[in-house]
């Protein structure tokens, strides 16, 4: 009887483990720049198809207007990650002691920005907007490294101005309040369909962003320290949510519904605007040209080396088949 009930109890505390085990997890904030925009639908897509519950994982999201706001989250640590953070920003909170790491890559190459304006703007090109203002989501994100380089690449004095998300974006272009609105698809696909915008400038016209890194994957570098195994976990599950959210209708549908599209334009978007070798996580792409830009557009003051911020602010945390 004895036995019994001793064999009752080594059950029933086994079962309480397990249950316990299978609840517990450790929770993340992720602070997510500008709901939407590019990559940013991977972590919540990703959620709710229990891909990071599996991996121990309860992601707490909260969105902002974009990268540079996004940083300003994870250094003060009120987020443990931020996702699509401008690199370039990144690498001027790091220059400047900020405690930011780079764990991960979140998009590479620049086919996702485009630039548009009225259809009854006077202006077809950049090269026609001298003193005219073009619009980015935030100081430090990857749509400002993007109209920097669109500046230099076309020669255009034109005026780069703040206009937070995508949406509000759209508002001010046609109240006339700015003269080009930047977005990514799907925002505005159905107006420029519609022939109420046309597109002048896409990120990619810059032959290097093609094959450069612009958005990053940054963790609050003492969260990182403290509970290394939980930013792992993340960044493996990520890698898993990514593979998932190419795969099959299921994905498409749960992209159309998040972005409140008709499947047909999800998958467009997701295809043709964001391919899947774009979202690739564990290489820093064009590195070098990036610092030479740091410098040049004032992120930072004086030069920094490949090997100083291979050293000190890139950790990629996972690669796939770890």
């Amino acid at each position: 009887m004895r036995g019994s009930k001793a064999l009752v109890g080594v059950v029933v505390a086994a079962l309480s483990l397990i249950h316990h085990g299978a609840i517990a997890q450790d929770q993340l904030k992720l602070a997510v720049g500008a709901r939407g925009v590019g990559e940013t639908f991977v972590p919540e897509l990703g959620q709710n198809a229990g891909i990071f519950k599996k991996h121990g994982l309860a992601l707490d999201i909260f969105y902002t207007q974009g990268g540079g706001e996004t940083i300003q989250v994870v250094i003060s640590n009120a987020a443990h990650i931020g996702v699509a953070i401008g690199f370039l920003g990144t690498i001027g909170a790091f220059a400047k002691g900020a405690p930011v790491r780079v764990i991960g890559s979140t998009f590479t190459g620049g086919n996702q920005l485009f630039w548009y304006v009225r259809a009854d703007s006077p202006i077809k090109s950049l090269k026609d907007a001298a003193g005219k203002t073009v619009a980015y989501s935030t100081n430090g994100s990857s749509t400002h490294t993007s109209v920097l380089a669109l500046k230099k690449f076309t020669g255009a004095d034109f005026v780069p101005t703040q206009t937070g998300a995508a949406p509000g974006t759209y508002t001010q272009v046609m109240s006339g309040q700015i003269d080009v609105g930047w977005s990514v698809p799907p925002f505005v696909l159905q107006h420029l369909a519609e022939g109420r915008l046309q597109i002048i400038a896409r990120g990619s016209d810059v032959a290097a962003i093609r094959d450069q890194t612009i958005r990053v994957n940054v963790a609050n570098a003492d969260a990182l320290r403290q509970k290394r195994d939980a930013f792992v976990r993340y960044m493996r599950a990520l890698s898993r949510a990514i593979d998932w959210a190419y795969s099959g209708d299921a994905a498409i549908d749960a992209y159309a519904a998040y972005a409140k599209v008709p499947a047909a334009l999800a998958q467009r978007t997701r295809d043709e605007f964001y391919p899947k070798a774009s979202l690739q996580l564990t290489e820093v792409r064009g590195l070098e040209l990036t610092l030479k830009q740091a410098l040049e557009y004032k992120y930072i003051t004086s030069p920094l080396s490949v090997a100083d911020v291979r050293a000190g602010l890139i950790d990629i945390v996972y690669s796939p088949g770890k």
